[in-house]
């Protein structure tokens, strides 16, 4: 049973992630592919539109795309294997690949939608949300940071709620995505399967109708909003300590809470990932994943540290959330007070002349 089914119905392509025991988390081979159909499907004239969308154990919907593949990296790291580069490299690729897609590329975002997942759905033209919809970029809780363009899309976000996402992993619904511009509209979970079948049984006359006869099923839904004032308020702050303390000074409940999950993250990852951000905010979408190819590479291998991949936050991150499950990562430094500015400068330098980057392709 292949992991990615594609099949063109009228004129529309359809690709279903059909992993489901993993939540469609993208392998290489996924990667490549929807790589090489979104590629074939570009120069088709008969195809006008592309849709995709995830496999639960329940059948079609239900569940998108939880993310990479964490324990390949875990393993790949540990090994050398040279295919973890690849991996990257590919994948970040194929996100610019959506962003820049000619033909509209609808994503049904029903259910998990996290890290890789988000990659493979936030460059679509239109992005589709549902009541089950759970969405974040987790990357933070295993020593990482929200790559696949989560510089760019975060960094767009309203106010500091980026950087709050970002540096908490803090999982949205689907209403509230619409609110923050990571979604374009809600539909009912029930909606999906009619949805699915008329798109592939509708004789459109172009892939802008099919996009739009889409949207036209959006519901209005009220979103129980985050504490806005308190966000922009804390995460405004120049470091991911000052943030921290800023918290822990504010006396609520939400800061109380939110300072004690930054405090379980990787303090390395959360100055970097907060830098990433905020560089981010400036940058075209091609920049920013050559920026985050580079910073992953020094994920697993921070030479300026002394730090191969098997010592790498990212290793460890893996290993505690899914390999020996202790969820008792030990970071290096252990805390926020003990990150310095010349552990956090290099992973912003490329490792790469810009003539050899493997990005270098991007525009």
């Amino acid at each position: 049973m292949t992991d990615v089914m594609v099949d063109v119905q009228g004129r529309v392509g359809l690709i279903t992630l059909n992993r489901a025991k993993a939540l469609n988390a993208l392998s290489l081979p996924m990667i490549r592919t929807l790589t090489a159909t979104l590629l074939a499907w570009r120069d088709d004239a008969q195809v006008l539109a592309v849709a995709v969308r995830g496999m639960s154990k329940d059948g079609p919907f239900g569940a998108f795309c939880a993310g990479g593949d964490i324990r390949f990296f875990h393993q790949a790291a540990l090994a050398g294997n040279p295919e973890l580069d690849d991996f990257f490299t590919e994948e970040y690729a194929l996100n610019h690949l959506i962003q820049t897609y000619p033909k509209p590329y609808i994503a049904f975002m029903d259910g998990v939608v996290m890290g890789g997942g988000m990659g493979i759905s936030q460059g679509g033209s239109l992005r589709v949300v549902t009541e089950r919809t759970r969405m974040a970029m987790p990357e933070t809780n295993i020593g990482l940071f929200p790559d696949v363009g989560g510089g760019y899309f975060l960094s767009r976000c309203p106010g500091r709620t980026g950087e709050y996402l970002a540096l908490t992993g803090h999982a949205i619904d689907g209403p509230q995505a619409v609110a923050l511009g990571l979604a374009d509209g809600c539909v009912s979970a029930a909606a999906l399967p009619v949805l699915w079948s008329t798109l592939g049984a509708t004789p459109f006359e172009s892939g802008t109708a099919a996009e739009q006869w889409v949207a036209t099923r959006f519901t209005a839904t009220a979103a129980s909003m985050l504490p806005r004032a308190d966000i922009d308020r804390h995460f405004a702050a120049p470091s991911a300590l000052a943030i921290v303390q800023s918290l822990e000074a504010d006396g609520s409940e939400w800061a109380r809470h939110t300072a004690l999950l930054l405090r379980k993250r990787s303090p390395l990852m959360l100055q970097v990932t907060l830098e990433q951000v905020r560089r981010a905010r400036a940058m075209s979408l091609a920049d920013d994943l050559r920026m985050e190819r580079d910073l992953v590479r020094h994920c697993f291998h921070a030479a300026h540290l002394g730090r191969a991949g098997s010592t790498s936050e990212t290793v460890e991150g893996v290993r505690a959330l899914a390999v020996d499950k202790d969820h008792s990562p030990r970071w290096n430094p252990a805390r926020l007070e003990d990150v310095t500015e010349a552990m956090v400068a290099p992973f912003f330098v490329s490792p790469w002349p810009a003539h050899a980057h493997p990005l270098r392709a991007l525009s």
